[in-house]
């Protein structure tokens, strides 16, 4: 079973994301008993989400050259620079706005690394990056929200709440999971292979549960959700150009290259949804705000997959990605 769902994670994820708005809208009373499940849920995929994230790299992932520094300047220099752009033409609400910038402004650190090896891209060098990639968004969001938002920042987010969200949800998996690391690599080698495959079916029960507990609040603000998916695509065709600028100035070999590409337009919904989730409730169509990139950069991971490979092209033959699965 679990080899079939990753075969079709695609597929189980839209899948997930349908059943869960149906669920929302025909039984909007589970709700509150749903949105009680998110937090063991989500606290459980992060968990095995951070166990790709491998921490015996980080500092040999600060000594491959150019590269870290190329994921750095198109995640935390260009990506930025694309959102300002894109940020006076939101909607003008809040929750969403919100949304969007902590959606947007987070570099994936998951299954970025599978889509990149399907495109040949350069899946290792990649892997290596991610463990500085999570630790600069850790560091830097809290500072892009101000830049973005200003003072209206303080009366958006309720500082406790975000804080104790971001230990519970994020520190403690991320401690865990680096902390399962260790005692696989000296007594149980196969410990995070076998625990990664929970990945695609934590994903669904994820999305399920988010969704389902969510939608009973969207109180006749659907369109709004649906109008910021066209900023998704376009930021997902904007990055394709903009990263293989990045690649140019940086002078990358072809999957070098492709890597780069695939995590300035890969986002870590994964890790910001939680933040999402804490805030309050008239600001609870943020965490659907973030879903929604889900799955259209899902979508748009199978066309990247396609579309990468022309624009720098090269001959190279699709790379794994061991121990990490989308």
């Amino acid at each position: 079973m679990v080899s079939w769902m990753e075969r079709r994670q695609v597929a189980v994820y839209v899948a997930a994301l349908v059943v869960g708005a149906l669920a929302g809208l025909i039984v909007p009373s589970a709700g509150p008993g749903l949105e009680h499940a998110i937090n063991p849920v989500l606290a459980a995929l992060l968990y095995v989400t951070f166990l790709q994230v491998p921490a015996r790299e980080l500092v040999r992932g600060l000594r491959a050259g150019r590269f870290p520094a190329a994921a750095l300047v198109v995640n935390f220099v260009v990506v930025p620079v694309v959102v300002a752009g894109m940020f006076a033409f939101l909607p003008n609400d809040q929750a969403v706005r919100l949304g969007v910038l902590l959606v947007l402004l987070a570099p994936c650190v998951d299954y970025v690394i599978v889509f990149s090896g399907l495109a040949g891209g350069s899946s290792q060098k990649l892997l290596a990056a991610t463990p500085l990639l999570l630790l600069a968004q850790i560091v830097l969001l809290p500072a892009y929200l101000w830049l973005f938002l200003g003072s209206d920042l303080a009366k958006i987010v309720e500082l406790g709440p975000f804080v104790h969200a971001f230990v519970v949800l994020i520190v403690i998996p991320l401690t865990l999971a680096w902390l399962t690391q260790a005692l696989a690599a000296r007594r149980r080698p196969g410990l995070t292979a076998a625990l990664s495959t929970s990945m695609v079916p934590l994903m669904a029960a994820t999305l399920f549960t988010v969704v389902a507990s969510q939608v009973p609040k969207l109180d006749g603000r659907v369109g709004k959700v649906v109008a910021v998916v066209p900023f998704y695509v376009a930021f997902l065709i904007v990055m394709a150009f903009a990263g293989l600028a990045v690649v140019r100035l940086f002078r990358l070999d072809v999957p070098s290259g492709r890597a780069i590409i695939f995590t300035g337009a890969t986002r870590n919904s994964l890790v910001v949804l939680p933040l999402a989730l804490a805030l309050p409730d008239h600001l609870a169509i943020a965490a659907v705000v973030v879903v929604t990139q889900t799955l259209v950069e899902v979508l748009g991971m199978v066309a990247y997959v396609r579309v990468v490979p022309r624009l720098l092209s090269g001959d190279v033959r699709p790379a794994g990605a061991p121990g990490s699965r989308p």
